[in-house]
Order: structure tokens, then sequence, then C-alpha cells
């Protein structure tokens, strides 16, 4: 079956359209995903919802060079990694074991907002040049898509990417999370065909992670190439890069006091997901903030992925990514491997 040949009258029933963005629609092919729709703009999968703040977020965003920009393929540990960045970035204000700490009251979410998914989305033209420097932002855009004048400035850009079976099954979670007839009309299997194929939002996958992991090579000093595993194991060091690269390096009198750590325990998984903001509060109308914590854990695909099915998501992200220097760990030391 082709995935991509499905109905154009899926993608253009959203109201208030303008006729130019309604005629660009229609111009891209698009592909079932979910109950929804995704666009292959120049080259990579778009969801539908995304795509009309996209237009707007590069037609007028205007860079500050000291913008930080934070960019995730999505469901590989965005939350946390906004958790951080305010965190560290605002430290001087907001100690970390303060009781008003503004993550105790505030998804980091709404702290960080998207580009594409929030701000552009609601206004096609924010005023956002009275937001204090550093403004900080983010998106699920690959590093092709963003706006011309960000490319071409001295911001800079933090990713962070995970190994792509455990990110596949927290999309899976998220997005039966908030819509469980979705497990009546989707697969895990399904994913993963799709997966193989490139047909993901914002994918396909490889192209997300080695347009950024290339780009870092080359501007070390404006991207800073992160993984979700490498947090995990050791979060001590990678909050100090994270730091440095933002440049608000940790003192030693803050190191001494313990002040890495402590940010550390406030930004964690286990932390956020007990916060009374994040177990009751929403993102937005449908979406309750505690879809965004899960369990977190490094190699739970293989609770859920068939034998079969991991050795077909390894066997094409290694294709893909041969040469590059990019390399996931694909194992999992999780008990209980799902069998075929």
């Amino acid at each position: 079956m082709d995935r991509t040949q499905i109905s154009k009258t899926i993608t253009t029933s959203e109201e208030g359209m303008s006729k130019e963005f309604k005629e660009l629609v229609l111009s891209l092919p698009c592909a079932k995903f979910w109950n929804g729709v995704l666009h292959k703009y120049e080259g990579h999968w778009i969801p539908s919802m995304s795509l009309k703040g996209m237009i707007s977020f590069r037609k007028h965003f205007k860079v500050h060079d000291s913008d930080i920009i934070l960019s995730t393929f999505p469901k590989s540990g965005t939350t946390w990694l906004k958790a951080l960045i305010f965190t560290i970035l605002n430290r001087s204000h907001y100690a970390s074991n303060s009781a008003t700490h503004p993550l105790l009251t505030c998804n980091p979410h709404h702290l960080v907002p998207f580009l594409e998914l929030k701000i552009y989305d609601e206004n096609e033209n924010p005023n956002l040049e009275n937001l204090p420097n550093p403004r900080v932002f983010a998106t699920h855009l690959p590093f092709s898509l963003l706006p011309r004048c960000i490319l071409d400035s001295n911001c800079r850009i933090v990713y962070i990417c995970r190994n792509p079976m455990d990110q596949l099954i927290s999309r899976w979670f998220f997005a039966t999370n908030i819509r469980p007839e979705y497990k009546e009309t989707s697969s895990i299997h399904e994913l993963v065909e799709m997966f193989q194929e490139g047909i993901c939002p914002y994918g396909p996958f490889w192209d997300h992670v080695l347009e950024y992991w290339n780009k870092s090579l080359e501007k070390k000093d404006r991207i800073l190439f992160l993984k979700y595993e490498d947090l995990k194991e050791d979060i001590i060091s990678q909050t100090i890069k994270l730091a440095d690269f933002l440049g608000l390096p940790f003192s030693e009198e803050e190191k001494k006091r313990g002040e890495i750590e402590e940010i550390s325990r406030l930004c964690s998984i286990e932390n956020l997901k007990k916060l009374e903001v994040n177990m009751s509060g929403e993102y937005k109308p449908g979406v309750q903030n505690k879809a965004f914590f899960r369990k977190g854990e490094v190699g739970d695909w293989a609770n859920y992925l068939s034998s079969a099915m991991a050795e077909k998501m390894k066997k094409v992200v290694e294709e893909k990514l041969q040469g590059s220097g990019i390399t996931f760990k694909m194992t999992s030391q999780v008990k209980g491997d799902c069998q075929d």
C-alpha cells in the first residue's frame, strides 16, 4: 500500500486558511499518520498541525545573536532539556531549592515555548522584541527548515536525539494517552513499518539527526549535539557541558555547594512528574501536563517491540547513519523482552 496516496480533502478542512496557504497544502505530498496527516515539505514530513506555524515562523522570525534554540526530534527528551536549560539560565534569579521556583508552578513547555507549535501557530507575526535576553525557544524542525536568519546568525542551538526505538515507544504512549482511540486505529507494528519508509513527524529520523550532527561538527561553538542516553548515564557532566555551551559555566563555589546536583534533582523526570502542576494541569485543551512524563528509561523499547521489529529498525538506522560517525546504543538491558 502506498501510504502517501490519501485524499487531499483531509488536508484542507481547517477553517481560516488563506487561499495561498490552502494552495500550498494541496501541492504537497501527504501521508496518513495516526488520525492526522503529514505533509512532505522540502523532503521532510511535517504534521498538519505544525505546517501553518512553520510557514509563519520561517517568514517572520527575527533572530537575536543571544537567542538560544532548543531543537529536538519529538519524544527525545524535549521536556527534560527545557527544564534543564531554563534552570541553568535562571539560577541567579531562582535558587534550585527555592519554594518559588517557576518549575514548581509551570510546565517546562510553558517556560520554553515552541516556535512553530505555539508562538507562530497562535499569531502569524508576534512581537517578540520585548522578551528579555537571552530569549529561549524550542522547535522540532530539521536544521534545513530553520529560518535563514537563524542559519546565518551567531545564536546557539542545542540539539538532543534519542535511540529511535525508545523514541518510537515514547511517541506511541504519548499519543495513546492523549487519544486512547489510537490504540484501535494504529499499532506499534505499523509505526515501525512507516519509520522504515522514513514517514514520521519531522522525519525521516536519520535526516533530522544527520543534519544537526553534521552542522555541529562544522560549528561546534554554535551547535551542541546531545544524546538522551548520555544525559541518563552521567547527568552531572552533561549539565556542566550544557552550562559551558550556554555561556554560563558553573563556578567552583557552585560546584562545591552541590548546585549541579540540585539542578539535576529538580529537573529529573522523577521529580517533575510528581509535582502538582504536572499531575493535574493542562498544557493546552485536551493535552494534560502528565502526558509528557512516563518512564524515561533507556532500553524500555524491549518491553514493546518484538525482536523482528527491533531488527528492522536497527538495520535501517545503521544503514542510513553509516559513515557519519554517529551511533546509538541499540541493545537493551531491560528484562522481559517482547517476543514475536
